[in-house]
């Protein structure tokens, strides 16, 4: 049946971030198509498992719903263009048809309304661009040519591919989505891999709830309830419940702003790695290490393209578009609801105060002076369905990552874009490309405390599982405070992560001070190296795979975790309970993706196998024991100035004394000033 996608419920404004969404279409529109590998990838034969896994994909990508149709290339209205550079090549025989829900709107009135209605199609069109760029990439880095759609970017009829995929049906000449009520846009992946289909749904069947056990979510669905509940806050929030977390006027680390010298962007790890600091064999794994699997690697172009659409560094004079922006408490309001209506899970706002800002870029040695007076801070969660099934070292860690890293890109991207517009300066920081250090603005932005895992920022509803991004502006925002939900002392207690850590880099001892930041400073060098030299996965995020507080709304566990935040006496309870009930194990239901890894060019059976993983209780006392820990203070970092061209070799032995030497806060002085006021 002839059918549209649904439309807006609400017309454009004159302010509406729709206006800055066509050069990010433009951006991932050539990414849509592309060379495909020489060789084919050794995945399964059979079409059943080849359906299911692509589903699996588009799900991890935050589909909402997804289905499978063979393409009938003799139907005038299904006419697929000949792949540019294959005039030669058959037309695709199957579609890959996924659909993405619209995102929340405030109401009129509510903050952020002017900036959100409007602009769902276009928000959404976007994503549906966005997964479709990278499932087609996937595919194509498999040995498989694919395609990605969109709507205005296709020469195909999605809404007759989504009817016969079985995602919607058409009523009264427009889309409907079975168990929904709120619109969405579809996107398309053609192919010629072979795949089973899904049939559509029967004209007579009823796209409502079928019964009250499938609204409850038994199965292990999405209940109908989460969109009733989430109806009822507004958009600014979020969905979850910050407000109920204790705030503080300081974090509960110490930070000593007058001890803490700048550092450059050429001491980060990664980059000295890249500079051959650690050694040759990371120094060749550096370019690979995060996205050696296919599909993290068919994300990386899309976030290496975002970088030149961050912004400028230059302050702008604010220029009377975009309303009345002279209350800081409404702008901040408004720019959470914008960051949640884009997909971000958390938005929090800090001062971009001039000890967060790296001291010199890593290409030039350039001076950076702090540009800007606010960050707006994001948290992307790295998805706990995959993260159940994995070890956390294994081939999808990679992946996990680089979704969330491209995730947060593109909406930071995208909101600074419409802060420009607004006549205000404003510049996303990605992992790609960040002039700013993240870990201090999402404490100060409220989003978490600092962990045990030490380099990491723990929120208390996703724990460790997230991913930053950042974007900075002279846009007037009311600032949040710290947090205080007892992880100091849960940490304190809990040696999870450092007992599980696979190279032993995460301290058993207490907090020190690191550069005027009270912290469990890790071993970089371990970590690093063994993130970038894993042979048997891509990269590493086992410290987040197994902390108790990475959950997902299981009843008893939330019980006992709100337990944890309000009653200090019940912590040791959640940490004790949470190995009992082995957190921390693989689940092997949610394992659906593929160990492969790219070797020159080609996806095939990894060289080196597969980190399989579980829980090791009673490792402590000997990792205890054994553990040597180096930390590398600014002393013993490459200069500012220093740039990618001189290798400064990293000196271990002078890490572990200055390790040795490093105290702990209760022995310290007082800060030199005092602790500051924010």
């Amino acid at each position: 049946m002839q059918a549209t996608q649904p439309p807006d419920l609400h017309p454009c404004g004159p302010y509406a971030v729709a206006a800055s969404v066509p050069e990010y279409r433009r951006l991932i529109s050539p990414l849509l198509d592309g060379a495909v590998a020489e060789a084919k990838a050794p995945i399964p034969d059979d079409p059943v498992v080849r359906q299911q896994h692509l589903k699996a994909a588009a799900y991890f990508l935050d589909a909402t719903l997804a289905g499978v149709c063979r393409l009938q290339p003799d139907e005038s209205d299904l006419a697929v263009t000949v792949t540019e550079g294959c005039a030669d090549a058959p037309p695709p025989t199957h579609a890959l048809v996924f659909l993405i829900e619209f995102g929340r709107e405030p109401a009129e009135g509510e903050p952020g309304d002017a900036w959100i209605r409007g602009s769902n199609a276009e928000r959404t069109d976007l994503r549906c661009a966005e997964v479709a760029a990278v499932l087609a990439g996937y595919l194509r880095s498999l040995g498989w040519q694919a395609r990605g759609h969109v709507q205005g970017d296709t020469a195909l009829d999605l809404a007759a591919l989504a009817q016969r995929a079985g995602v919607a049906r058409a009523v009264d000449g427009v889309l409907h989505m079975p168990f929904s009520q709120r619109g969405f846009r579809l996107g398309v992946v053609t192919t010629h891999l072979e795949l089973a289909c899904d049939a559509p749904i029967a004209a007579a069947e009823s796209l409502d709830w079928p019964d009250d056990a499938a609204r409850q979510g038994v199965g292990g669905t999405r209940p109908a309830f989460e969109d009733e509940e989430l109806a009822l806050r507004p958009v600014h929030l979020g969905r979850w419940p910050m407000e109920r977390i204790r705030r503080v006027a300081q974090p509960t680390t110490m930070i000593d702003r007058a001890r803490i010298q700048r550092v450059p962007k050429r001491a980060d790890l990664f980059t000295r790695a890249l500079a051959g600091d650690l050694g040759s064999r990371a120094q060749k794994e550096r370019t690979r290490f995060a996205v050696k699997h296919p599909l993290a690697f068919a994300m990386t172009p899309l976030i290496r393209g975002l970088v030149p659409l961050q912004g400028p560094r230059e302050k702008l004079q604010p220029s009377g578009w975009g309303g009345d922006l002279s209350d800081p408490q409404r702008n901040a309001q408004s720019i959470k609801a914008l960051g949640h209506f884009l997909g971000a899970d958390f938005v929090g706002i800090c001062e971009a105060e001039p000890w967060m800002w790296y001291s010199h870029d890593e290409v030039e040695g350039r001076p950076i002076e702090p540009y800007h007076r606010f960050a707006v801070v994001m948290l992307i969660d790295q998805g706990f369905e995959t993260m159940e099934g994995a070890s956390g070292d294994d081939w999808i860690s990679g992946a996990q990552s680089m979704r969330a890293y491209l995730r947060g890109a593109l909406i930071a991207g995208l909101m600074a874009a419409h802060v420009r517009r607004m006549g205000f300066g404003a510049r996303a920081h990605s992992n790609a490309h960040s002039e700013v250090l993240h870990l201090p603005a999402v404490l100060m932005a409220g989003l978490g405390e600092l962990s045990r895992i030490g380099e990491l920022v723990l929120n208390p509803f996703i724990g460790p599982r997230s991913k930053s991004v950042v974007f900075t502006t002279d846009l007037p925002l009311q600032v949040d405070q710290p947090i205080d939900f007892g992880l100091q002392d849960t940490c304190a207690q809990c040696l999870k992560c450092a007992r599980e850590c696979p190279c032993n880099a995460i301290p058993y001892g207490p907090k020190t001070v690191f550069n005027g930041y009270e912290i469990w400073k890790p071993d970089v060098e371990k970590c690093g190296k063994y993130r970038l030299t894993n042979m048997k996965g891509s990269a590493c995020g086992r410290c987040m795979k197994t902390c108790p507080f990475n959950s997902e709304d299981l009843v008893e566990h939330e019980q006992r975790l709100w337990q944890a935040i309000e009653k200090p006496e019940t912590r040791r309870h959640l940490i004790e309970h949470d190995d009992r009930m082995g957190g921390g194990e693989r689940n092997p239901v949610k394992r659906w993706w593929w160990d492969l890894e790219i070797v020159d060019g080609v996806a095939r059976a990894p060289l080196a196998g597969v980190n399989e993983r579980d829980l090791s209780p009673g490792r402590d006392a000997r990792l205890a024991v054994a553990q040597k820990i180096a930390v590398f203070p600014p002393r013993l970092q490459p200069r500012g100035g220093t740039t990618l061209a001189t290798m400064v070799p990293l000196d271990r032995a002078a890490g572990l004394r200055a390790a040795k030497e490093a105290a702990n806060p209760s022995h310290c002085p007082p800060p030199a000033s005092g602790i500051p006021d924010g």
